[in-house]
């Protein structure tokens, strides 16, 4: 009897959890002239070179057709958590001598696996200004590494010391509501408590004017859109 009053209560708790607790979404566009694509040269390493049929541009500024813009991070701002941190890796794979995701959300303390799928060198190099900086090789032997970033901070640059191009950032989180945006502009934040909070967005080429907004969460789903606007200079 006992037990079966246990399972009822885990079931309970477990449809409240999921149930409660309200989701942010959106998409994050862009209103002025948009900066030329430009192409990269890998050509000096072969392996690089030889790993995209197509040519390889930029990924500080990504815009599609309709103006919504990729690689948007968006976060909730000084948000208190009690929630175990997650025993999951978050990844940042070398792919094609690029980066890969090019923005990466992910939690303090948890562990985050660096791969290279490149049958060539890189050297990770990270350079937070909270946390201890990192600078390792991996040779083409070498397929996987994970470290642990301990406390919160926003947008840590790493760089591959061997291929200049190479850039990624990386945001470390004391909780779990942040998203970053698609190839359509679009983001996601589910299970928020009800309340209201300051909401952030980020983008590279903007990373000195981020936007904010102020949101009212309740049980159920809150549009946000943000626009990031480049005036055109004085003639």
């Amino acid at each position: 009897m006992l037990k079966n009053v246990l399972i009822i209560f885990a079931l309970c708790s477990l449809f409240i959890n999921s149930t409660f607790g309200g989701t942010l979404s959106g998409r994050v566009n862009f209103d002025g002239k948009s900066p030329k694509k430009r192409s990269l040269k890998m050509d000096a390493d072969p392996v690089c070179g030889s790993s995209h049929k197509e040519p390889v541009y930029k990924q500080d500024f990504i815009i599609n057709e309709a103006g919504y813009l990729k690689n948007v991070m968006v976060y909730l701002k000084d948000v208190k958590y009690e929630g175990k941190t997650p025993e999951t890796k978050a990844v940042l794979d070398q792919n094609g001598c690029m980066y890969s995701p090019h923005i990466l959300g992910m939690f303090k303390g948890q562990e985050l696996l660096i791969k290279n799928s490149d049958a060539t060198l890189h050297n990770i190099h990270g350079l937070p200004t909270i946390n201890s900086g990192f600078n390792f090789a991996m040779p083409k032997v070498v397929k996987e590494k994970a470290i642990k970033i301990v406390k919160p901070e926003h947008a840590i640059k790493i760089k591959c010391d061997v291929h200049s191009w190479m850039k990624a950032y990386v945001s470390v989180f004391d909780h779990p509501y942040f998203s970053v945006t698609n190839d359509s502009g679009y983001y996601q934040i589910d299970n928020i408590p009800p309340g209201t909070y300051e909401v952030i967005a980020w983008q590279e080429k903007f990373k000195d004017k981020t936007l904010n907004s102020s949101v009212t969460i309740g049980d159920g789903e809150t549009n946000n859109d943000f626009t990031f606007v480049r005036k055109e200079k004085k003639k």
